[in-house]
C-alpha cells in the first residue's frame, strides 16, 4: 500500500516524498486507518517495523488539517530519553513542510533545560515526547494546561512496565482529559500489558504482528563460556577481527559489567566507551555523537540501547550475556544489518544461560552455531541444560522438614 492511499494533506505528503517514503509497512498499513478513524488502539509490533510513523503520521495529518492552538495536542510517553530524542527527530523530519511543533521532555539535564521544557508545555508545543518521571515533575506545578490533549500514546509499553513505570503512567492519566484517543504500542504482549490496556483504553482496536525473525543479513554464532572467561573472550574476538570494524556494540546486563569490559578493552589498546543509566544526559549525548561519527569504535552498553539506537553502520553486536527474554535477543542483534546491510551477532552463553538460549533458538526457528574457544582458553562447558543434583534436592527436603 502506498502512502498516498491515506490521503494525507499536501504539506505532510510533501515531507514524506522528500524523505523517500513510498510504501507503508504492515503496521502502518493497519494502524493508520484506525487512528484516522479516532479509535483507541493496542498494537503489538517490535522496533524496526515502522511503528513510530504509524502513530505520528495520522496525528500530524490531523494537526495540519485542524485548528492548532496554544495547548499541547499530543503526549507520547516513552521509557528512555534516547527514544524521546529519536522520535522527536523523526517528527521533525515528517513535519518539515507543516507548522506542527514537537519537543522532547526528559530528565538528567540542567536547570536551563528544565526551563525550556517548561516553556514548551506552557506555550503549547503540538506534540511532546516524554519520559514518565520528568512529565510528572512538570505536572506537579500548575503551568501545564492539559485540557487540550487529544492523543495519548504509550510507546514500548512493555519496557516501561519492566522499568517500574506503571504507577507513574496511572498518575499521568489522572491529569489528562477523560475524552481523548489513547494508543498503546508494545513489542511484546504479556498479561500486564493487557491489564494496563484495560485500564486506559476504551473499546480499542487490536493489531498483533508476529515478532519478525532476525534479518537474513545477520550472521549469528555463539560461544559456550564460563563467566570468568567472558571479558577476555570479548577482547580476543575484537583483536582477531582487527580494525576493519568501525562500529561494534557490546550489550551487558549490568553497569558493573559494562565498566569492566570497557576497562579491559582500553587496557588492550582498543578505544571503547560506555553507555548506561549512570551517565548524565550530556555524557550520553556526547557518547552517541562520538560513536556515530566513528570517534569511538566500540560501545559497551546496557539494554538502554537495545531498542533506542538507530545507526545503520553497526557491523558487530556482542551479547555478553544471554538476554533473559527471547524477544530481547531479536531487538539486540537487530541493531546490525539494518537497511539491507550485512552484520554479525555473537552471544556468550554460560552454563546457567543454556535454557534461555534454547528458548531463543526456538523463537527464531534456527539453531545458532556454537564456535570453539580460541587457543589458550580453558575447555568450554557443554551446551546442555543444567539439572539440579540429587544431593541439593535432598538438602532442600531436609530443610523443609
Amino acid at each position: 500500500m502506498k502512502f498516498t492511499t491515506f490521503k494525507f494533506g499536501n504539506e505532510l505528503q510533501e515531507g514524506l516524498d522528500m524523505m523517500g517514503f513510498e510504501k507503508a509497512t504492515p503496521i502502518q498499513e493497519q494502524a493508520i486507518p484506525i487512528i484516522q478513524a479516532g479509535r483507541d488502539l493496542i498494537a503489538c509490533a517490535q522496533t524496526g517495523t515502522g511503528k513510530t510513523a504509524a502513530f505520528v503520521l495520522p496525528i500530524l495529518d490531523k494537526l495540519t488539517k485542524g485548528h492548532q492552538n496554544n495547548k499541547v495536542n499530543t503526549i507520547i510517553i516513552v521509557p528512555t530519553r534516547e527514544l524521546a530524542k529519536q522520535i522527536d527527530m523523526q517528527i521533525e523530519g515528517f513535519s518539515y513542510f507543516t507548522n506542527s511543533s514537537s519537543y522532547p521532555i526528559y530528565g538528567g539535564g540542567t536547570g536551563v533545560e528544565f526551563d525550556n521544557q517548561k516553556q514548551a508545555l506552557k506555550n503549547g508545543a503540538d506534540i511532546i515526547i516524554c519520559t514518565p518521571g520528568r512529565l510528572l515533575a512538570h505536572l506537579d506545578f500548575d503551568y501545564f494546561d492539559t485540557s487540550g490533549v487529544q492523543h495519548f500514546i504509550l510507546d514500548e509499553a512493555d519496557r516501561m512496565l519492566d522499568m517500574g513505570f506503571f504507577d507513574d503512567i496511572m498518575k499521568i492519566t489522572k491529569s489528562l482529559p477523560e475524552k481523548m484517543q489513547t494508543l498503546l504500542f508494545s513489542a511484546t504482549m504479556p498479561p500486564k500489558i493487557r491489564t494496563l490496556a484495560t485500564k486506559l483504553l476504551d473499546n480499542p482496536a487490536s493489531i498483533s504482528l508476529a515478532i519478525s525473525k532476525p534479518a537474513a543479513g545477520i550472521t549469528q554464532s555463539a560461544y559456550m563460556v564460563h563467566d570468568s572467561q567472558k571479558v577476555n573472550l570479548a577482547r580476543e574476538i575484537l583483536r582477531a577481527k582487527g580494525k576493519d570494524l568501525s562500529h561494534v556494540l557490546i550489550f551487558a546486563s549490568s553497569i558493573k559489567s559494562v565498566r569492566e569490559i570497557k576497562k579491559t578493552l582500553n587496557r588492550a589498546g582498543m578505544k571503547a566507551s560506555e553507555m548506561h543509566s549512570g551517565l548524565d544526559q550530556s555524557e550520553r549525548e556526547e557518547t552517541i555523537r562520538d560513536f556515530k561519527n566513528k570517534k569511538i569504535r566500540i560501545l559497551v552498553a546496557t539494554d538502554i540501547l537495545s531498542r533506542g539506537i538507530d545507526i545503520q553502520e553497526i557491523e558487530l553486536v556482542i551479547n555478553y550475556e544471554v538476554p533473559h527474554d527471547a524477544e530481547d535477543y531479536v531487538h539486540r542483534i537487530g541493531r546490525t544489518a539494518r537497511a539491507d546491510r550485512t552484520g554479525e551477532a555473537i552471544t556468550f552463553i554460560s552454563p546457567k544461560q543454556v535454557r534461555n538460549f534454547k528458548d531463543i533458538e526456538k523463537l527464531i526457528e534456527k539453531e545458532v552455531p556454537k564456535l570453539s574457544l580460541p587457543n589458550g582458553f580453558e575447555r568450554a562447558p557443554e551446551y546442555k541444560i543444567q539439572t539440579k543434583n540429587k544431593k541439593n534436592k535432598q538438602w532442600r527436603k531436609f530443610k523443609k522438614k
